[in-house]
């Protein structure tokens, strides 16, 4: 695999996972506790720091393992 493809494949993987992580312990703002100009769907607290981290590590973690398959010739992309 070259480095493109991998940088590639990693950032692919990276997003669809962070879509599949930022729903994890949403919470809405109470409508009593609006203030001026808040959109009563906005989360209360996005935790968005441990999401881009845990997103990191699982996406790693897939990557490592579809380069192990790409790498002992399981998957080929040759013709």
């Amino acid at each position: 695999m070259y480095w493109a493809t991998g940088l590639a494949t990693y950032a692919i993987i990276w997003w669809l996972v962070m879509f599949m992580v930022l729903p994890w312990g949403v919470r809405r703002i109470e409508p009593e506790d609006l203030g001026e100009g808040d959109d009563p769907g906005a989360p209360e607290n996005p935790r968005m720091l441990i999401k881009v981290a845990v997103t990191t590590v699982v996406s790693g973690v897939i990557f490592g393992l579809v380069y192990l398959i790409v790498i002992s010739g399981v998957i080929s992309f040759r013709v």
